[in-house]
């Protein structure tokens, strides 16, 4: 699917949420509907927060997506907080979920590396499993999601994950193929937030977490 990087006249604040306790763990979370986040999550939402407001301000004219695991949410309940907006008004898509992980999903790292090898390369991108999703099928869904959601107006936040939004941002800037089989941008710590205008992009936090996926 061809998106248009220009097309939109309002900014993306795509963000990645707090640490939850898969991360906490070292379990591979994938598209796990729901793993809360640890006090360290809850504080780099706080820190997004504040981030936001002191870029946006108060009440801004924001249309709020998110994923629609627990994780997002929860990160997105902290940061409307600070924006003073409604929660309840934010919407949700499955095409901003995570990578699944299929047979993966939920086992610990250390376990998967034990009887497969690395499953994290160098870049930080996960390997897809077996049975899993791979990197050009979460390229079309988010794209899908782009194409559908092209009309929305002026600025939004898009709560996601870090596999996830990794490809989203590629493919909203234009970003060439990578041999994932999908564009990619580089990775960010849990908590980050980027902003993209007209196909580039900046950090406007740099969040906190470590965890690669």
């Amino acid at each position: 699917m061809t998106i248009d990087h220009q097309a939109r006249r309002g900014r993306d604040f795509i963000a990645r949420h707090g640490e939850t306790v898969f991360n906490a763990a070292r379990r591979l979370q994938g598209d796990a509907p729901h793993t809360p986040l640890t006090r360290a999550g809850f504080a780099q939402a706080e820190e997004m927060g504040r981030a936001l407001r002191q870029t946006l301000g108060a009440k801004p004219a924001l249309t709020m997506w998110a994923s629609s695991t627990g994780r997002a949410l929860q990160t997105l309940a902290i940061v409307a907080e600070h924006l003073e907006l409604d929660w309840h008004d934010a919407r949700h898509d499955d095409r901003l979920i995570e990578i699944g992980m299929g047979s993966w999903g939920g086992r610990y790292y250390a376990n998967v590396i034990g009887e497969v090898g690395p499953v994290v390369d160098e870049r930080g991108l996960l390997r897809p499993a077996p049975d899993g999703e791979r990197y050009e099928a979460i390229a079309d869904r988010v794209s899908g999601w782009l194409a559908d959601t092209a009309d929305d107006p002026g600025d939004r936040l898009v709560i996601m994950h870090g596999i996830s939004s990794r490809v989203l941002r590629g493919v909203m800037t234009g970003a060439p193929l990578d041999a994932c089989g999908a564009p990619v941008l580089p990775g960010h710590p849990q908590g980050t937030v980027t902003m993209i205008e007209r196909g580039v992009e900046q950090v406007v936090h740099l969040g906190t977490g470590y965890a690669p996926a």
